[in-house]
């Protein structure tokens, strides 16, 4: 078994400031911090910590920022033979994050926009593979990899972050969807014709699984927030890991849920991510309700 991203890898920029900047606000902090990011790379780190054995697939420039982007895949032990570096800049994201761990993110993709699908080959793509996707990467190449998997046997995962177009095609041939409530919203008049099943995550509200008739609620751990970067990511990358180690989704799920929360209380997005003691121990203390 095994879990392959595809996906974004950045360089993080962040700001911790006393308050988020209104349109045409200059906002002075105290300083800058420079960390690994991109939703892809989050998302192997976070199924790597878990416990997976994960691969990465995506695209980085021959620039200093590179080795920001790709510390934490390095330091978890993700497989990077399918990482590309190409003649564009290593993607970059800027980020400023408050005292209450609101945050406020924008991205400049680079070389995140020649990443290709082709990187992962088709026998890496089987019955035993767990393919997570997001839509930081072209969309054309995540839906001709999503297209390659399914025909290949593999579960296949998209976390439509951020929001954008896909055939109708290749969101019918997911396995899971997951959404936030924003990218459900955006999504809504699709959602009911998807014929697998799908996950909206609502932060402190914890998150919802609808297939078909059937509806679980699935509670948030309550924490005190530090930095909310990433924790979405963080979730999906356990719930991916878990998945493939063979759990039920409600129970992944679950497991998903306590690692994302464990992030939010840590600086940094990839960085954040728990290793699976920390979120064995979290789900030990916690009762299910």
């Amino acid at each position: 078994m095994s879990v392959v991203v595809f996906g974004s890898v950045n360089a993080d920029i962040v700001f911790r400031v006393p308050a988020l900047p209104a349109p045409g606000e200059t906002v002075l902090g105290p300083g800058v911090d420079f960390l690994p990011g991109g939703k892809g790379a989050n998302q192997a780190v976070a199924a790597a910590r878990d416990g997976a054995a994960v691969a990465f697939a995506g695209a980085v420039g021959a620039d200093p920022l590179a080795a920001v982007a790709t510390a934490a895949l390095r330091d978890a032990g993700v497989n990077l033979t399918r990482l590309a570096v190409v003649a564009a800049p290593t993607g970059c994201a800027g980020i400023a994050v408050d005292t209450a761990g609101q945050n406020q993110i924008v991205v400049g993709s680079g070389a995140n926009l020649l990443a290709r699908a082709t990187q992962v080959e088709d026998a890496a793509l089987h019955p035993g593979t767990v393919l997570l996707l997001q839509m930081e990467v072209p969309a054309a190449e995540t839906a001709a990899l999503i297209h390659r998997a399914k025909a290949r046997g593999a579960r296949v995962l998209l976390n439509l972050a951020p929001p954008g177009e896909l055939p109708p095609e290749a969101l019918d041939a997911l396995d899971l969807l997951i959404l936030n409530e924003h990218e459900a919203a955006v999504l809504q008049a699709r959602l009911g014709a998807i014929p697998g099943a799908h996950v909206v995550t609502r932060g402190a509200a914890g998150a919802r699984w609808v297939q078909g008739g059937t509806t679980v609620e699935i509670p948030a751990i309550p924490v005190q927030a530090m930095d909310t970067t990433g924790a979405g990511d963080c979730w999906c990358g356990v719930l991916a890991a878990g998945l493939d180690r063979g759990l039920a989704l409600e129970a992944a799920m679950r497991r998903a849920s306590a690692a994302a929360a464990l992030a939010c209380t840590r600086p940094g997005a990839a960085s954040a991510c728990p290793m699976a003691a920390e979120t064995d121990a979290l789900l030990a203390q916690s009762p299910r309700s």
